[in-house]
């Protein structure tokens, strides 16, 4: 993809404008919060422009150079711009993709033990611990909202909220079924188990991005309970929302406060509407997507993790990685995320080359 001189004018006069306007001070409210927001966001796309438009009036330059002296000194120097032009050339294309509007919003992140009993909700809880070991290696906050435990350690469901920088941008790709081969701790007889569990990572909505109707929402109040039938305290705090226009039902109860189950169960309900919303607005993409969230089968599969061979293989991009665990410890887990978003950039530039 060959940016013309053209465009490379373009985005340099639209940048320069920008600043100009946030310094002239005459800014307030909306329009303040929309151009410091376009400013972030064509900030990058402008450095990437400005340093591939240094470069080729760099090798321009060099080139039109008629003393014979100084040519012979300049063939060196332009021999290395044209190793790195393309390349910066490359890195301006990806700059200039268009961006998924909910990349830098923070992310709520659903994990269900699927296919595999009590293993599989083992597996399930060791994918939150490998994701909490990346939130704490990029710098994020990640808190809990609602886990439902088994009696060995295991998530039959777990629910968190990541916030911090380009939280969704990088976990996105994470979305599917996970597929575990290992022996399991429950098993006597040393034999190999494949086990799933589902991953769904969800871009988290501010409260004026989703409205929701008081008279849309059916509130039921009951008492918490815990495993084996034991009362998690004894009063009515468990809340349970039905999103009547859509059938979307969220139970909280891990709270002992009512209030407070109820504040984390409407954003967990403003999450998925909004998901909802965004599925409906890309089609066909994003509702494949949604349908690999799925059943927890292992044959919608999205990566393997596999014990005894000690690795870990991503089936969308057929990169097997033999770290398994620095992978799961969540340290070796970025290498994986790096490659699914190069190979997600990669398509996208051959098809606005098409």
């Amino acid at each position: 993809m060959t940016i013309s001189e053209a465009r490379l004018g373009q985005i340099s006069n639209r940048f320069a404008e920008l600043e100009a306007r946030l310094g002239s001070g005459t800014l307030e409210g909306a329009d303040f919060v929309a151009a410091s927001r376009d400013y972030a966001e064509l900030e990058p796309v402008a450095h990437a422009a400005a340093k591939v438009a240094a470069m080729r009036g760099e090798l321009a330059s060099l080139a039109a150079l008629d003393d014979p002296e100084m040519r012979e000194m300049a063939e060196a120097e332009m021999a290395e711009l044209r190793v790195a032009l393309p390349e910066a050339e490359h890195l301006l294309a990806i700059a200039m993709l268009p961006r998924d509007s909910a990349d830098a919003r923070p992310a709520m992140l659903e994990i269900r033990a699927g296919t595999g009993g009590d293993e599989a909700a083992l597996f399930a809880a060791d994918l939150y611990r490998m994701y909490e070991g990346y939130a704490a290696q990029m710098g994020w906050r990640i808190e809990m909202i609602s886990a439902n435990a088994n009696e060995i350690g295991g998530f039959k469901e777990v629910i968190a909220n990541i916030a911090g920088q380009g939280v969704f941008a990088k976990l996105k790709f994470e979305s599917g079924v996970h597929r575990v081969q290992r022996v399991p701790v429950t098993e006597s007889g040393g034999r190999i188990h494949t086990s799933a569990a589902t991953v769904a990572v969800l871009p988290e909505p501010d409260e004026v991005d989703v409205e929701i109707n008081d008279n849309d929402v059916k509130i039921d109040i009951y008492r918490a309970s815990g495993a084996g039938g034991q009362h998690v305290n004894t009063t009515d705090s468990a809340v349970r929302l039905t999103h009547l226009p859509t059938g979307l039902v969220v139970i909280q109860q891990d709270q002992r406060s009512q209030h407070k189950n109820k504040a984390k169960a409407m954003q967990v309900l403003r999450t998925r509407l909004y998901d909802l919303r965004r599925a409906e607005a890309h089609g066909a993409e994003a509702e494949a997507r949604k349908a690999m969230v799925g059943s927890g089968d292992r044959s919608e599969r999205i990566r393997t993790y596999n014990f005894p061979q000690g690795r870990v293989t991503d089936h969308r991009i057929n990169l097997t990685l033999h770290r398994l665990p620095e992978i799961l410890a969540g340290e070796g887990l970025g290498e994986m995320i790096d490659a699914l978003i190069a190979e997600d950039q990669a398509k996208r530039l051959a098809s606005i080359g098409e």
